[in-house]
């Protein structure tokens, strides 16, 4: 049988598709010949939303959880999609100091970066995070996001961590966009902590996670690996991110690109590349839990 994810379907439908699917709209898509039944991509990725009672405080809190859609390989499975970030930057409650892990504390989150264009990366992760919990919930999974949506404060980084505990998750997935002005810096990586409150085993876990998003982001992408950090792994390991550090369950922080750089840019704002994007995040998800 063959599964029609939302890059394939994106693909195969060149000027509407990807669109249609990442605004929800039902496209339905025959199958490619005779005999072969084509699974629909998902659609109407936060059906059936279940939004915490705290979430809507300020800062937010508890996150929202999101049942499977359809029966798949990652039946059973919960993986939390944190869009990095939030939507609504309160000063008060941003640069209030919390826990980040091995003692240390750091500000409750910020609006993130931007392009130079004004697209937010708030805004950016937000989307990307809904095509995700989509394709996840096609395959199975019960999808935790750590906010509902890009209207509100927070939450704080801690919380974030938190959430994923309290979820007894089999992995956490952060989406951000990176913001460096040097000229030649463009590219994507993947943070791992070095301190992560699971030990050594979910520290191990984690990177592994990392290595296989990485191959199916270069294979499924036109975003290159990181020209500025990493060395050429794209992978970047560090004890200051407390929504990794403070975790008990496997998780790594994906920045897509950077969003200063032009090409980069041009990408990150692109319906097909955040298409393609979230299916390479997807299948990465199911090969680490395999």
């Amino acid at each position: 049988m063959t599964r029609i994810t939302l890059r394939s379907a994106a693909t195969m439908l060149p000027r509407v598709g990807a669109l249609a699917l990442a605004i929800g709209l039902a496209c339905a898509i025959p199958a490619s010949g005779a005999g072969v039944a084509a699974k629909a991509a998902p659609l109407a990725p936060l059906a059936g939303m279940v939004v915490a009672k705290t979430a809507a405080e300020v800062p937010s809190r508890g996150g929202a959880t999101l049942a499977p859609q359809a029966a798949g390989s990652l039946d059973g499975r919960v993986v939390v999609v944190d869009p990095g970030h939030n939507g609504v930057y309160r000063k008060a409650v941003n640069t209030k100091l919390v826990p980040a892990g091995g003692g240390k504390k750091k500000a409750c989150n910020s609006s993130g970066t931007a392009t130079n264009a004004g697209f937010s990366e708030h805004r950016f992760n937000w989307k990307v995070a809904k095509l995700l919990a989509g394709e996840l919930r096609s395959r199975g999974a019960t999808v935790v996001l750590t906010r509902p949506d890009d209207k509100g404060t927070g939450p704080c980084v801690n919380e974030r961590a938190a959430i994923g505990n309290r979820a007894a998750a089999d992995l956490l997935v952060s989406i951000h966009a990176d913001g460096s002005y040097t000229k030649s810096a463009r590219g994507f990586h993947l943070i791992i902590s070095t301190t992560m409150k699971g030990g050594d085993g979910v520290e191990d876990t984690s990177r592994a996670m990392a290595k296989k998003l990485r191959a199916s982001i270069e294979e499924q992408t036109a975003m290159p690996r990181s020209t500025y950090i990493g060395g050429g792994t794209a992978l970047s390991p560090r004890s200051d991110i407390a929504g990794l550090n403070l975790s008990k369950v496997p998780g790594v922080m994906l920045e897509a690109g950077n969003m200063r750089n032009a090409k980069d840019a041009a990408l990150l704002t692109s319906i097909p590349f955040r298409v393609a994007l979230a299916d390479a995040l997807a299948d990465g998800v199911e090969e680490a839990l395999a």
